[in-house]
């Protein structure tokens, strides 16, 4: 099984390159007929690459992908290096499914290459977006899940709850400052989880955060309702697309 590979450093920190590699929208650009079952991949998706087959994603993080099938097998590995991320990108040949879908060395430099260009050109757009802070707060080994009311193809959604980083402001001041307005609450910041992901309103990152000691309940101030979740009830939650990506890290968060 000839392996081909790749490095590249992209000007992103790897939570951003990250999200660029599980971006659906970064591997159309460079499979033909491309389809997924979801704007992000997660691991067990299955993935359909037009003439080179289906591929099953296995691991999803802040530091790297695997997605493996009949005629190729694709890894990706981040690590940070410097101020930005370095690459190692990886092309396993196998046994084709079809004559159409045989992968010669020549083919997988090239998509190697494409995919390292579209993978850089996305992580340096998020990198240069505006933030957005989802907040994966935990109380009792449960996670807080808030109802939207808008827009109308949102409504009735769930999702954590955030909004836009103010200028001069650092995200953790944001997650304190939307938990105030949204939830009436107090909170106190803990780490980041999850890959960044692409958004309409720029770049979400999801951080974790617990209630601050004598802070009054959370309260529904924006959202139709609220909700706390243990992590065997996640999954099953109707989130927004974007927190749906970050079902994996809510469980292990929870766990």
């Amino acid at each position: 099984m000839p392996v081909l590979r790749l490095e590249t450093l992209i000007p992103a920190p790897p939570r951003t390159v990250a999200g660029a590699v599980r971006d659906a929208r970064t591997w159309a650009a460079v499979f033909d007929g491309f389809v997924a079952p979801a704007r992000w991949l997660a691991a067990g998706h299955r993935v359909r690459t037009g003439t080179r087959g289906e591929l099953r994603v296995g691991r999803v993080s802040e530091h790297g992908l695997t997605a493996a099938g009949p005629a190729i097998s694709l890894t990706v590995v981040l690590t940070p290096d410097g101020d930005g991320t370095r690459m190692r990108d990886a092309v396993t040949t196998g046994d084709a499914v079809s004559a159409d879908a045989e992968l010669t060395a020549d083919d997988a430099g090239h998509l190697l290459a494409a995919r390292a260009a579209a993978i850089t050109a996305t992580a340096r757009a998020m990198a240069a977006s505006q933030v957005v802070v989802a907040t994966a707060l935990v109380h009792d080994g449960r996670v807080l899940a808030a109802q939207r009311t808008r827009p109308p193809e949102l409504a009735g959604l769930w999702e954590l709850p955030g909004g836009r980083v103010e200028a001069g402001e650092s995200e953790a001041a944001a997650v304190v400052r939307e938990c105030r307005e949204e939830l009436g609450t107090t909170v106190v910041v803990g780490e980041r989880i999850a890959t960044d992901l692409r958004i309409a309103a720029g770049v979400l990152r999801v951080h974790t955060a617990r209630p601050a000691g004598a802070a009054p309940p959370p309260r529904a101030l924006e959202h139709a309702a609220l909700r706390w979740v243990a992590a065997g009830e996640v999954a099953a939650v109707d989130w927004v697309g974007a927190d749906r990506a970050v079902v994996a890290d809510l469980v292990a968060l929870l766990a």
